[in-house]
């Protein structure tokens, strides 16, 4: 009893479309003429401009103008139906798209002055199995979507998952670039998101049992099914090869950080940056510091292989350049000069917070012990500042400003004032403002 409400739950015929209505949404959607055709146009359009100025935003946008997933769906639908004068139809015209996003993003991408490739063109150019799983579950959720009455907001949401304008423009910025890798990587993207969405399509049209819109003998059957398979096999064995590589990086990307927060460590010392080979199996380790000996290099080798790490270079570098130490100095004393020398500007940033500090808390106690000598002094501020002139000379200055209920009389104690805080704070350069204290 519970399985069966439970299996209730996903039964979706009570909300399912009429197939008549079903079939003309699939049919409208594949032909590029009169308003489809405008709206392909300008897909091509943002989608390229977004890619080359790396604008998600705009990109996106694309995404949901885009009619491209018409013919894809009505290829799958098509097929699995045995409707082969519709799938002519829907091949000629997802033919035409590809075409024309290609030539259109080609010449965009030719003309721009903006020929840098972003991280969107850039994402679009490395295809692999996890891609062929959104395109699967996008397709699968477009097509029940279609097939409902209760669409929702399914088709815009699958219109971005399943992304079909932004590897095409890209494919034509390779073209127009003659950058072959871009160019084969954006249009495989593209052709496993056409593959697998047409063949979610054609998956749930058959489970749900779409009546048969043409004839179709037994041999054209087999050799129909035989193609779909070929092309899913075909569009796949690729992409699982390129998801192993993604997770080989990936790994070997985790296990290098980990060596590096554990084992990096070299008394005398720092690590300045570094850098990741994961093609290469290689780590760069750049230092500052005293010179790094043979045997801490040997040290940092034995300890690679409990992080899985075993075929991987391990390269330690000193990435010290001496600039203002006298050249016949030793190597050694280079280095320990370099140290000495941040040493002493460490420090001075250290007086210096400790001095900007003090003086905050020192305010305070200014406003207290000034209250009772000149009364009319509602507040008060100090900081250390340093004022500039046009020929680049520079001063320090204690900057005092008080606020006071009484500007005349305050004014004729200005000099007393100045000369208490000259006292008080232990300096001559002060700079003391009054102004009205707000009420």
């Amino acid at each position: 009893m519970i399985i069966e409400k439970l299996l209730r739950r996903f039964d979706i015929s009570s909300e399912r479309e009429d197939y008549i209505k079903i079939h003309d949404t699939v049919e409208s959607g594949i032909e590029f003429k009169g308003t489809n055709l405008w709206i392909l146009i300008f897909a091509i359009f943002i989608a390229s401009v977004g890619l080359n100025v790396n604008s998600t935003a705009v990109i996106i946008g694309a995404m949901l103008v885009s009619p491209l997933m018409g013919p894809i769906l009505g290829m799958g639908y098509s097929i699995a139906t045995y409707d082969f004068s519709l799938f002519r139809k829907a091949l000629v015209n997802y033919l035409f798209a590809i075409v024309a996003g290609l030539l259109t993003s080609a010449i965009y991408f030719y003309v721009t002055p903006i020929y840098q490739a972003h991280s969107e063109l850039l994402a679009r150019t490395q295809p692999n199995i996890y891609d062929v799983i959104i395109a699967l579950v996008g397709g699968l959720a477009g097509i029940v979507a279609i097939s409902s009455k209760n669409k929702g907001n399914v088709i815009p949401g699958v219109a971005i998952a399943t992304a079909l304008m932004p590897p095409l423009c890209t494919a034509g910025y390779g073209l127009a670039t003659a950058n072959w890798g871009f160019f084969f990587g954006a249009f495989y993207l593209l052709t496993i998101n056409t593959v697998f969405i047409g063949t979610a399509t054609l998956i749930t049209v058959r489970l749900l049992q779409y009546p048969i819109r043409d004839y179709a003998n037994e041999h054209q059957k087999t050799m129909a099914n035989r193609w779909v398979s070929f092309l899913v096999l075909l569009t796949t064995i690729p992409s699982i090869y390129y998801g192993y590589l993604l997770v080989q990086k990936e790994h070997f990307i985790q296990n290098a950080n980990n060596f590096i927060t554990n084992e990096s460590y070299i008394e005398g010392d720092f690590l300045l940056k570094h850098e990741l080979d994961p093609a290469k199996k290689q780590i760069k380790l750049i230092y500052g510091g005293k010179l790094i000996n043979d045997s801490e290099k040997k040290r940092l080798n034995s300890r690679k292989a409990i992080y899985g790490l075993a075929s991987t270079t391990v390269i330690v570098q000193q990435g010290f350049s001496i600039n203002d130490v006298s050249g016949d100095l030793t190597q050694s004393d280079r280095y320990q000069a370099e140290i000495n020398q941040l040493k002493t500007e460490l420090s001075r940033n250290i007086q210096r917070q400790d001095s900007i500090g003090a003086l905050n808390k020192a305010t305070g106690l200014l406003f207290n012990e000034i209250k009772p000598l000149f009364p009319d002094v509602r507040y008060c501020s100090a900081e250390r500042q340093t004022f500039f002139t046009n020929g680049g000379k520079t001063s320090n200055y204690t900057v005092v400003v008080l606020g006071s209920a009484n500007l005349t009389q305050t004014g004729r104690d200005f000099t007393k004032i100045k000369n208490w805080l000259q006292v008080r704070l232990k300096s001559d350069s002060i700079k003391l403002y009054v102004e009205k204290a707000v009420p």
